[in-house]
């Protein structure tokens, strides 16, 4: 589904999950069913925010790393430094 961008499989899939038998997996069928539409246009669509995602993990590590540890300004120097890094090395 995902690398052809095609949900139309999904609602067989998610009625799969139901009957699997496995109370986590029907779940999860149920959560997908609450949000479908949201569901099939993450599928459909080639948007996504990965590259945001990333940035965030990067600062909440920097954050976690320095915790007490030093001021704004390295914090600040870090996560600019970083981000260089990443324009450079995806």
């Amino acid at each position: 589904m995902l690398d052809a961008r095609d949900a139309a499989p999904l609602p067989a899939w998610l009625d799969q999950l139901a009957a699997s038998g496995l109370p986590a997996l029907a779940s999860l069928a149920n959560a997908i069913r609450e949000d479908q539409p949201a569901v099939v246009q993450g599928i459909t669509t080639p948007f996504n925010s990965g590259i945001n995602e990333g940035r965030i993990t990067d600062l909440k590590l920097q954050k976690r790393i320095m915790a007490g540890r030093a001021g704004i300004p390295l914090l600040r120097h870090r996560v600019v430094l970083m981000a260089h890094l990443r324009r450079h090395y995806p």
